[in-house]
């Protein structure tokens, strides 16, 4: 007799490799919050991903404003830190891939153990993209503040450059950011969450 993790924890007779002609109820279980969990957590990723993008792409485009030190570093935090969320949409849009083979009946499921790992990988690239907006979200943050305490009223009207202030790509970056990092939450809670329900079965 095959070993059970060969076929599938999930299938009601590991004996068996061919796929089941109706599902159990812990197949469902698992169809569902991947199905649900998957599709919550695309749809959001997908429309922080949007708006971050949007934001990125108009301070990139913002050259006249990019002199100051740690500017660069920072959208360069925010563009990895988006890859990460593109890569973690693209695994959230997997879990109803998953989903549906787990529905499906006359269909194998995946194995548990493959499962899993998809669902780990999620969970690191968002950890991974998380630190890695931090650290830009940091940066422009410092660079925020130091403008701030520096402030001198009277170099408004005197100063024909705007890089000593606060500016609008200052914000646009900080706004990134921040939208990048929520997008990067919803792939770790969907993930931990199907995760959760997938390792009670």
């Amino acid at each position: 007799m095959a070993k059970e993790s060969e076929i599938t924890p999930f299938s009601q007779d590991p004996s068996s490799r061919t796929a089941p002609a109706t599902k159990s109820a812990r197949m469902l279980q698992a169809a569902n919050a991947l199905k649900w969990g998957g599709l919550a957590g695309f749809w959001i990723q997908v429309f922080l991903g949007v708006v971050s993008s949007v934001t990125l792409a108009l301070a990139i485009t913002n050259r006249a404003q990019r002199s100051t030190p740690g500017v660069g570093f920072s959208i360069f935090c925010g563009v990895c830190g988006l890859i990460c969320l593109i890569v973690g949409i693209c695994i959230a849009f997997r879990y109803g891939k998953m989903a549906a083979k787990f529905a499906q009946p006359n269909t194998a499921p995946p194995k548990k153990s493959t499962t899993i790992k998809i669902i780990q990988i999620g969970i690191i690239t968002s950890l991974v993209g998380t630190l890695i907006t931090i650290l830009g979200a940091e940066t422009i943050a410092g660079l925020v503040l130091s403008k701030t305490l520096s402030f001198d009223p009277a170099k408004v009207f005197n100063n024909q450059s705007n890089t000593e202030f606060v500016n609008s790509l200052d914000v646009f970056i900080i706004q990134a950011c921040i939208n990048i990092i929520a997008g990067h939450f919803v792939g770790l809670v969907s993930s931990f969450w199907i995760f959760n329900r997938i390792d009670k079965h």
